[in-house]
């Protein structure tokens, strides 16, 4: 059985692959062109516009219904349609807890929504459950993977559900915003949203370039001692290895976001001058521990916790909250080059991507540890 449904999977692969002749147009390198990502055709007798939509694996979806029903797959889709379109969502793709209410105006009804995970290439996923929430589409979100054509061929004949994947990474949050209102008929609501992504992105390079080979040396440390590390090769580090050098250089690493463990015999080889904690680690007492208050980063205070309500602003999940330590980062490390007054900043990404407006005593909470004691 087993056999012939990846048989079955590997078929429908290569047609969805095939289908690609039909969609877009090529350029001189014979590339599939991004600037025919939807294209329009007549209206229905409802008046419904249907489209077709060209997703970044190059599968062509035809959208003949308005869209009402949509199952994010990941936490990284779930951040952007939490932004863009929480309304359509009727599945989760990420766990929500209590802390992130306050900032989730919808928080009600959908922490009561069934929660599926990362619905591509899910190892045991429960269909009847995908099913009853009557999804039109599972949109996927991230970096291109190998073995991808095949895992959305099988959840497709899996569940019935048409499955989408738009390409997104820390350098194009801002197209793959722009993409995904497209899909969802919420250009403008997107727009704003990518053009925010893209400022503070390009602002972030131009700092950067400005520092130059003055990068502080640092680590991100999490879990329960402070002894697990976001290692430099993982796509969690995007920002940290952006903002300063990061110091985990670890051979074989993982790329879960847990981190990888070591022992404090490593970090204090590495001697960082600067860390940062995840939540809920040993930020609160790391000054009186007799092993890390020997640290260069804790014996000179260049130590903060990073914020992370409702999602962590530097490495998890590695979607577009992640601009905000692109702005957050900057401001403590090399502030001389930061002109921007960074509440503001942050109040307006909360406005736009949760749709909450901050008050000063949410900023101050959000941001208690984020600063140089």
């Amino acid at each position: 059985m087993k056999h012939i449904k990846k048989l079955i999977a590997m078929l429908l692969a290569l047609s969805l692959i095939c289908s690609l002749a039909a969609c877009g147009s090529q350029n001189a390198d014979g590339k599939q062109s991004s600037q025919q990502t939807v294209e329009s055709v007549e209206p229905t007798a409802d008046g419904f516009q249907p489209y077709t939509f060209v997703d970044d694996l190059g599968h062509e979806i035809e959208i003949t219904e308005e869209l009402t029903a949509i199952v994010p797959s990941g936490q990284l889709a779930q951040v952007m349609l939490l932004g863009i379109a929480p309304d359509l969502m009727v599945g989760l793709g990420g766990q929500l807890s209590d802390n992130m209410a306050e900032y989730i105006p919808d928080y009600d009804r959908l922490s009561q929504l069934t929660y599926f995970g990362t619905v591509l290439g899910a190892a045991e996923l429960d269909v009847e459950a995908l099913a009853s929430t009557n999804a039109q589409l599972v949109i996927d979100m991230g970096y291109t993977k190998t073995g991808y054509e095949e895992e959305l061929a099988t959840t497709q004949e899996l569940t019935g559900i048409t499955c989408v994947f738009i390409e997104a990474k820390l350098d194009n949050y801002g197209e793959a915003i722009r993409k995904l209102g497209q899909l969802l008929g919420r250009e403008e609501k997107a727009e704003e949203m990518a053009t925010w992504c893209e400022e503070v992105y390009d602002r972030a390079l131009d700092i950067m370039e400005q520092v130059g080979d003055n990068k502080v040396n640092g680590i991100y440390a999490l879990g329960d001692g402070g002894l697990n590390v976001i290692a430099e090769s993982q796509s969690q580090a995007e920002v940290i290895n952006l903002v300063f050098n990061n110091l985990a250089v670890i051979e074989n690493a993982s790329g879960k976001g847990s981190g990888n463990p070591v022992n404090m015999e490593q970090i204090a080889l590495w001697n960082p001058d600067f860390v940062i904690f995840g939540a809920g680690s040993i930020y609160d007492t790391v000054a009186e521990d007799a092993a890390w208050s020997q640290i260069s980063a804790i014996a000179n205070g260049k130590y903060v916790e990073s914020p992370a309500s409702p999602h962590n602003w530097t490495v998890a999940p590695p979607a577009c909250q992640r601009y905000l330590a692109l702005l957050w980062l900057p401001s403590i490390l090399y502030p001389e080059y930061c002109d921007y007054d960074l509440q503001e900043e942050v109040t307006e990404y909360y406005e736009l991507f949760y749709g909450v407006t901050l008050t000063d005593e949410q900023y101050a909470a959000l941001t208690a540890n984020a600063f140089f004691k």
